[in-house]
């Protein structure tokens, strides 16, 4: 299957680029990579790395040395919500295990598989970097902070419904003030 960026995303790629100095343009690459796996549902085919390689000049490899270092990148294909669970010592020492345990429960799905209507994906990431709001959990581009086994299946049977949920502190915390406030 070929790719290409459309056109939105051919004028962003050339914006990315633009901002390195000449003969530096292989430092787009994260952005790049970011532009082709929005643009292919979530994740990168091998045919947009490829594509990415052959757009700055460079060797496929160099792609994929990047696309397989960062967890941000998906080699796979994964389902419209990608919830990525933190279970990171601060988000398991305030709940994110048990948080981790009811998605897998109520979506009947393991790590790193997708539900059979391709709505949901589950991973588990270290450090989402919002530790005084744990356990959190980013779905998509949104953070969910401040959860509990009971939220986080509120907000899946949300989602699936197709309505939108509010992102941020579920116990309506402002920001990282303290709990107690």
């Amino acid at each position: 299957m070929e790719f290409k960026f459309d056109d939105i995303n051919l004028e962003k790629a050339k914006s990315l680029v633009a901002r390195y100095p000449e003969g530096r343009s292989k430092s787009a690459i994260m952005g790049l990579l970011d532009l082709a796996q929005r643009q292919n549902q979530g994740w990168l085919s091998r045919e947009s790395m490829d594509y990415i390689a052959k757009y700055l000049g460079i060797a496929a490899i160099r792609v994929y040395e990047v696309a397989t270092f960062y967890t941000m990148y998906n080699l796979e294909p994964v389902g419209k919500f990608l919830v990525q669970v933190c279970t990171t010592t601060p988000c398991m020492l305030r709940g994110g295990e048990e948080v981790l345990k009811a998605c897998k429960k109520h979506l009947g799905v393991d790590l790193d598989e997708m539900t059979a209507d391709e709505f949901f994906t589950i991973k588990e990431v270290e450090c989402l970097g919002a530790c005084v709001n744990a356990p959190v959990v980013q779905i998509n581009d949104d953070y969910y902070e401040d959860l509990s086994s009971d939220m986080i299946v509120e907000i899946l049977k949300t989602l699936r419904a197709g309505r939108s949920v509010n992102p941020g502190s579920q116990i309506g915390r402002k920001s990282s003030e303290p709990v107690s406030v």
